[in-house]
C-alpha cells in the first residue's frame, strides 16, 4: 500500500499543476503580511473606529495571530479550488492519458488502486495547509510579533489571551486538514466519472457555491438540509476562537466531515470496482 501511494504521490509532484496551489497560497499570503506591515496600522484603526472611542485597548493590537486570523478568514474560502486542481485528476487525468486501463490491469486489486490514490491526495492536501500554516502563522510571528488575539464578530469583540491563543491555531488548522480533506473526496468521486480533469474540479467547485448558498440562505425549505450539507461544517474551524470552545459543536461538525469522506470514498471504490474501463 505505502508503496503504491508513494507511487502515487511522485506523479502528483511531477506535474506543474501541483506547485500552483503552493504559488498561489505564497503570493496571497505574502501580499497581505506587506500590505499590513505597511499600511496595517490605519487598517485597524478604522475597522475599530466605533470600538476607540468606547474603549482603550492596550498592548500590540498588529501582531502575527490577528495577522494569520484575517489570511484564514481570507484564503480558507479559496483552498478547495486550489485542492480539486489535483484531487479531481487522480482518476480522470490516468483516463485521459489512455493509462487508467493499465493501471487496472495489474495484479493489485481496485479497491487498493483508489485507496492509494486517495491517501497520496491527502498528503498533498495535509502539505499544502501545512505551509499554508508555516506562512501565515509562522512568518507572521516573525515579522509581527505576538500578542492578544482580538476576534472580530458581528455582535461583540473577543479579546483572547497570548497564552491562550497558540493551541487554538494547532485545533483550527487540524480542522481546516479535515474540511479540505472532505473537499478532496469530493473531487475525488467526480473524477471517477469523467475522462478530463476540467469536468471534476468545474463540478466541485460548483457544487461547493451551490451549496454555500443553500447554507446562508433562511428558507425553511433549505433549514432541514443545512446540518447534513458539509459545506455548512467546513469553516467551523472558528469554534476554536470562542471563549469557551464549544467542543460539542466542532465535534459534531468533524464527525459529519468524516462521514462525507467516507461516504464519497465508499461510492468510488463502488464504482470503480464495477465499471468498464475502455480507455
Amino acid at each position: 500500500m505505502w508503496q503504491l501511494t508513494s507511487i502515487e504521490l511522485f506523479k502528483i509532484f511531477k506535474k506543474p499543476r501541483t506547485y500552483i496551489s503552493f504559488v498561489a497560497i505564497a503570493s496571497i499570503i505574502l501580499l497581505v503580511q506587506l500590505a499590513l506591515y505597511v499600511d496595517g496600522e490605519t487598517y485597524l484603526s478604522f475597522v475599530m473606529q466605533s470600538v476607540n472611542e468606547t474603549f482603550s485597548i492596550e498592548g500590540k493590537r498588529l501582531n502575527g495571530y490577528f495577522v494569520c486570523y484575517t489570511i484564514l478568514q481570507t484564503l480558507l474560502v479559496h483552498v478547495p479550488l486550489l485542492i480539486a486542481l489535483v484531487a479531481g485528476d487522480m482518476l480522470a487525468g490516468e483516463a485521459n492519458m489512455g493509462t487508467l486501463r493499465l493501471l487496472a490491469s495489474k495484479p493489485i486489486s481496485r479497491s487498493g488502486l483508489v485507496l492509494s490514490k486517495f491517501a497520496a491526495t491527502t498528503v498533498y492536501t495535509i502539505a499544502l495547509l501545512v505551509f499554508m500554516a508555516a506562512l501565515s502563522l509562522g512568518l507572521s510571528i516573525l515579522l509581527f510579533g505576538t500578542s492578544d488575539l482580538m476576534v472580530f464578530k458581528s455582535d461583540m469583540l473577543l479579546i483572547l489571551s497570548q497564552k491562550d491563543v497558540l493551541w487554538r491555531y494547532f485545533g483550527a488548522f487540524g480542522f481546516a486538514m479535515l474540511a479540505m480533506t472532505t473537499v478532496a473526496s469530493l473531487a475525488f468521486l467526480l473524477s471517477v466519472f469523467a475522462e478530463n480533469s476540467i469536468g471534476p474540479i468545474i463540478s466541485t467547485m460548483s457544487i461547493i457555491i451551490l451549496f454555500t448558498i443553500l447554507t446562508t440562505m433562511d428558507i425553511p425549505l433549505f433549514n432541514s438540509l443545512k446540518p447534513f450539507l458539509f459545506t455548512n461544517h467546513m469553516l467551523n474551524w472558528k469554534g476554536f476562537f470562542e471563549d469557551p470552545v464549544d467542543y460539542r459543536e466542532v465535534l459534531k461538525s468533524a464527525g459529519i466531515l468524516v462521514a462525507h469522506i467516507v461516504l464519497f470514498l465508499s461510492v468510488v471504490i463502488f464504482v470503480f470496482r464495477k465499471k468498464d474501463i475502455l480507455s
